[in-house]
């Protein structure tokens, strides 16, 4: 790997030397995500420093932090903690320039850590020794800078979170010794990494304000961007995967759907023994951040032991904002039949109470005295802090305390501790929301955000409870009527609240907003065309058996002539460069097409592409490839493109690793070239958490990515996988150019993956 990138820079330094900044094209000098070398090598000198930070904050803020939490862990303590000399590396950075607020700066950073840590924990008071011997942590980090300033330091602050769950993995050492402590059998990898998720991953994010005058809380808890309701249909022609007479008749299928925005997810409803089925299910989903996103959907045939993938489509939030409402089919991608049907609208959030009775009408809700339904408001609740809460054993509220531990206590004439645990307890209609534990105080300070989608704000009311995690007791409540928002300038208040049932003098600090949901975009499908070019059932010729044209006997069919092939015939192939030696080849890299056809016209590829991507330009521009291969005329024997990989297996870790380089000569899709990202399954598994994909590069038929996956994967078992690389024009689904521009199959069964490989 590093001798392949080692020539990639080299190349580049002979290419920039040869040629001057204006005869680069554009994708070099300004592509959409940048290679940053530069901040690698800042990163790596400042590591030791940052390893410190690293240390100071494990030391004196985790530390304390774990013991309080239970009190089993009175003696916890980091006995070592080593990050390491491998720093962290970013792979590349995008920064956004549309649809962004011209006060704030949008960035993402693909970030790879692959740690040697070695951190060190030791309880005393069980005599536990435990640790973590290594760390990996891969995924997409987003860096908002806002509100930019006339004064240095030119920003307010900096806010950092994750899009969506990264892929952490942590190698421990002696998790069965913390087990046996007790109180933490319930203790595991998994919840680490939900304890990670909840500080990191939106809507939660770490801000840094670096001028004294920013209103954090603002920051911290931005209002979402809008909601997404998401009308899930129906689908068609799914493939039937429950087979009979040990597969020689084919069944049905009992499909459901996963659909996920971020860390929300859904799963709708199984329907039993179809191919055709209908869902009619609507979920509403809160946008943080629309650049950046996207709406994903698979849907699986549910089986007693493991369920078979049907399909699976991402949506681009961006996109779908634009749009604001959207009713179509859509093909599935990554099967060979299979279209669903969703109806997409994009709610805005509206500070004017005047639009309440019209969105109230629209959703049902002034005729329903229920509180669960479609949503016509959108309520954030930031709790801020509580004061003077009830400490003296005397002053628990009486109504409950007979429930509680601490009355035993007080009967039994033990001392109790004074100091409560607080957490609050929010519920709105049937949706409810807990806060974080503040160990030990009567005067805790929270600085947590909540949002509840509401059915009938006129109706409905937020219920508050404060509760002492410790004694198992209400330390008081109150409730706030939602209509009296509708009153408030900005229907937005901050307020002290008194809480009942409590101490004399016991307040909670609440600010609540809320906002109407509101479709701008009234106009129905009818009455104006999308962007989206879907292939209609009844747009589908039946097949009619023919013989097949070269480029030169006949001009491509448009698509909508074209029956769905099946998936055999409906992949492109990414070429691997002939070795000119006899000797053979150092990786078994097989396509999907003979190697009697790899030097003559490509007609399966050709009428596979303008069957898939169906534009004029791209047709136009791999019939003449294929007429400049036919002549001799060809600067290369490949018409749809290459693709550069790095395959290595580690034993060590049981990991595959797989290097996506680069690709060159790719086809164009517009006149401005195409928008290529490169996705690798390995096979069978075509799973979402299967699925890796490297970022989109704009503009370019020659993009360099130079990202690297891993796949947790024994040597025995690699020589009965596969892995399949597509090359895709990275278009949204809203977007007519998006396809398919070429695809690999290389198998992993033929070589000593151990010792690796590169090349084209």
């Amino acid at each position: 790997m590093y001798r392949a990138l080692a020539f990639f820079e080299q190349e580049e330094r002979n290419v920039q030397q040869s040629l001057t900044s204006s005869d680069l094209p554009s994708w070099v000098n300004f592509p959409d995500v940048e290679r940053v070398e530069w901040l690698n090598k800042t990163v790596r000198q400042m590591w030791p420093y940052i390893c410190q930070f690293v240390e100071k904050l494990l030391r004196e803020t985790i530390e304390p932090a774990v013991k309080g939490a239970n009190s089993h862990l009175s003696t916890f303590c980091f006995s070592k903690i080593d990050m390491g000399d491998k720093p962290l590396r970013i792979n590349g950075v995008k920064v956004y320039t549309e649809n962004v607020d011209k006060r704030q700066i949008i960035m993402d950073l693909q970030i790879s850590f692959v740690g040697n840590t070695e951190i060190d924990v030791d309880v005393k008071r069980y005599y536990c020794k435990a640790g973590i011997k290594s760390i990996q942590l891969h995924g997409v980090l987003r860096v908002v800078m806002e509100p930019l300033l006339g004064d240095m330091p030119l920003v307010g602050a900096l806010s950092l979170f994750f899009l969506k769950k990264p892929l952490l993995e942590i190698n421990w050492t002696g998790l069965t010794n913390i087990l046996d402590i007790p109180g933490l059998n319930g203790f595991s990898d998994s919840l680490i990494q939900d304890i990670i998720y909840s500080y990191l991953v939106l809507p939660n994010r770490i801000t840094i304000p670096l001028v004294g005058d920013i209103e954090l809380a603002q920051l911290r808890f931005p209002m979402p961007k809008g909601v997404l309701r998401i009308h899930f249909l129906e689908a068609q022609d799914l493939e039937g995967k429950d087979k009979f007479l040990g597969g020689l008749i084919k069944g049905k299928s009992d499909p459901y759907g996963v659909l996920q925005i971020g860390n929300q997810l859904f799963q709708s409803k199984t329907v039993k023994e179809s191919l055709h089925p209908k869902w009619n299910e609507v979920y509403e989903a809160l946008v943080y951040e629309h650049s950046g996103q996207h709406l994903e959907i698979e849907l699986f045939d549910e089986d007693p032991d493991k369920d078979d993938f049907l399909g699976s489509l991402m949506i681009d939030m961006t996109e779908l904002h634009k749009e604001q409402k959207v009713d179509e089919w859509f093909d599935l991608e990554e099967v060979s039949s299979g279209k669903l049907h969703l109806k997409l609208e994009w709610l805005s959030l509206l500070s004017t109470p005047e639009k309440m009775d019209q969105v109230l009408r629209s959703v049902r809700a002034d005729r329903s005295l229920a509180n669960d339904g479609l949503s016509s408001a959108l309520l954030v609740v930031y709790l801020d802090s509580a004061k003077n809460l009830p400490s003296d054993r005397f002053n628990f509220n009486h109504d409950v305390l007979k429930q509680a531990s601490v009355y035993k206590s007080l009967k039994s004439g033990k001392k109790t501790s004074s100091e409560p645990s607080p957490y609050v307890y929010f519920t709105v209609g049937n949706k409810s929301f807990e806060s974080k534990i503040r160990y030990k105080t009567n005067e805790p300070m929270w600085e947590e955000a909540f949002s509840f989608l509401v059915h009938n704000p006129r109706r409905q009311e937020l219920e508050v409870e404060v509760k002492d995690d410790k004694h198992k007791c209400t330390l008081g409540n109150l409730t706030v009527p939602l209509s009296g928002l509708l009153e408030e300038e900005d229907m937005t208040f901050t307020q002290q609240f008194s809480l009942r049932n409590s101490g004399p003098s016991s307040t909670l600090k609440l600010k609540l907003a809320l906002r109407v949901l509101c479709l701008e975009k009234q106009t129905s499908a009818s009455d104006q065309l999308s962007s989206v070019q879907v292939r209609k059932a009844s747009e589908v010729k039946p097949t009619v058996p023919s013989q097949r044209l070269s480029a030169s006997e006949s001009p491509l069919p448009p698509a909508y002539t074209t029956p769905t092939p099946p998936m055999e015939a409906s992949t492109h192939s990414l070429h691997r460069r002939e070795e000119r030696k006899e000797e053979p080849s150092t990786s078994n890299l097989s396509t999907t097409i003979s190697n009697s056809q790899k030097h003559l016209p490509h007609k399966d590829s050709m009428a596979s592409l303008a069957s898939d991507i169906s534009l004029p330009f791209a047709t136009q521009e791999l019939q003449q490839r294929l007429r400049q291969l036919q002549n001799g005329s060809a600067p290369s024997p490949y018409p749809l493109g290459e693709i550069q990989l790095t395959v290595r297996h580690s034993s060590q870790r049981n990991k595959l690793i797989v290097v996506v380089h680069a690709c060159r000569n790719l086809i164009a899709f517009t006149k401005d070239g195409s928008d290529p990202f490169v996705r690798v399954y390995l096979l069978p598994d075509k799973s979402r958490t299967g699925r890796r994909k490297t970022s989109t590069i704009k503009k370019t038929l020659n993009p360099v990515y130079d990202q690297t996956f891993e796949f947790s994967v024994s040597m025995v078992e690699l020589h009965r996988r596969t892995l399949d690389i597509a090359v895709k024009n990275g278009g949204s689904i809203l977007s007519k150019h998006r396809g398919l521009l070429g695809k690999v199959i290389v198998d992993l069964s033929g070589e000593d993956i151990s010792k690796g490989w590169t090349q084209w």
